[in-house]
């Protein structure tokens, strides 16, 4: 499934090809950093707030998280094919190229849904409650269709045709979730435009046409996932922004100066307006709507900007070697933690499992139980970090 890259003779900071911008290697490494911490603390009840997802409408740092990773594609997307056309491939091979990458990560998606067992509970059958009641959608799904749809569009459309379409999305988006009816056939109750949770044209298509128990989320009265079919749509939206940005940076007519300026005033631009939308359409990263497409999309590109002003115009690097190395590696980091994490509390210990057993025993005896289930994320992370360290010293590089 993964195809082995050798490199040679590389240092530590440049392990990139000509082609790639060691800014968005930076920006990808350190949102992959940002998902493993959020997501594995010593104690789900006990965490600072920022470190969790908004309960439902608006929006904390790590509601970033995911929308920067789709931006970051998108991006990734804009070099990558250039690249792969100079050196003489033809749309076909390409497309099969995305497709076969879109599959594999669609599959490795379904994998971490699978791994899991409770060991020692001898009512818990893995074919009833995990394989026939699989979750259909999940981020590696998601990622792996945008990136594919965006690939495909990014061949047959020109950037202002791109930007168009992805403006034409969120519309469509936008007024589906606020003008189509959608029935509630068990209570016969029809409704319209509303933005709750379990109770929406998202949840509803969700509910219809991947069935309640194959999405994340059980709610009344429609069951939901929040990386679900029709909030794939505006994702779409966000990956196309990141490969204008990257259309932008490729070009040689502008000075890099002047295009840090420019995408900073973009950024700002977005994040106004998304911030002015969300008084008619609420910023909600479960329904990925159009304000947060916005205020995400905003963020990402001021954040985007502010490492290449550092890197590439201070020349500010030293900083940027762990997130290198996080970024060299990023499917196989989020693979990594995701089966540690399982097995962490798929093991059973003393009534419980590993990972609460470790918590409690090397981390709240002497914190306090919020800094505890911190100290766990750190503890996990620097883990995490030294196999990816010592893949990255071996030149080891997981393509999928």
């Amino acid at each position: 499934m993964f195809k082995y890259i050798q490199k040679h003779n590389l240092t530590i900071l440049g392990k990139i090809t000509k082609h790639r911008l060691l800014a968005l290697d930076v920006l990808r490494g350190i949102t992959i950093m940002a998902m493993i911490l959020v997501n594995n603390p010593g104690n789900w009840s006990t965490m600072y707030g920022p470190l969790k997802h908004a309960q439902w409408h608006g929006w904390t740092v790590t509601d970033l998280i995911f929308p920067f990773f789709i931006f970051i594609v998108g991006a990734s997307i804009s070099f990558s094919i250039t690249i792969q056309k100079k050196k003489g491939l033809t749309n076909k091979e390409i497309l099969f190229s995305a497709a076969k990458r879109a599959v594999k990560l669609i599959l490795l998606g379904w994998f971490l849904t699978l791994f899991y067992y409770q060991f020692g509970n001898s009512n818990f059958n893995w074919f009833n409650d995990k394989l026939f009641s699989m979750r259909i959608m999940g981020v590696l799904q998601r990622i792996g269709l945008v990136y594919l749809i965006c690939t495909i569009l990014f061949i047959y459309f020109k950037p202002r045709s791109l930007l168009i379409l992805s403006l034409t999305i969120l519309a469509l988006h936008s007024f589906a979730m606020l003008a189509i009816p959608y029935v509630d056939i068990q209570n016969n109750i029809t409704y319209q435009g509303l933005w709750l949770k379990g109770n929406n044209f998202s949840a509803w298509l969700d509910h219809l046409v991947l069935t309640p128990q194959h999405v994340y989320s059980q709610t009344v009265p429609f069951s939901y996932d929040p990386e679900g079919l029709f909030s794939t749509l505006p994702a779409i939206a966000t990956c196309i922004s990141g490969v204008l940005v990257g259309q932008y940076l490729k070009s040689h007519t502008v000075n890099l100066l002047k295009q840090i300026y420019t995408l900073l005033l973009i950024g700002v631009i977005l994040y106004l307006l998304g911030l002015l939308l969300s008084g008619y359409i609420p910023i909600n990263k479960a329904l990925w709507t159009t304000s947060y497409v916005l205020i995400s999309s905003g963020i990402a590109i001021v954040t985007l900007a502010i490492c290449l002003y550092l890197i590439d115009i201070k020349h500010y690097k030293n900083w940027t070697t762990p997130f290198i190395v996080f970024g060299a590696n990023s499917i196989a980091f989020f693979m990594f933690a995701g089966i540690l994490g399982r097995i962490l509390i798929m093991w059973p210990v003393n009534n419980s499992h590993l990972k609460h057993w470790i918590n409690e025993t090397l981390f709240t005896p002497y914190f306090e139980p919020i800094n505890a289930s911190l100290m766990f994320s750190f503890a996990f992370l620097l883990i995490s970090y030294a196999v990816m360290f010592t893949m990255y010293r071996k030149n080891i590089f997981w393509k999928v």
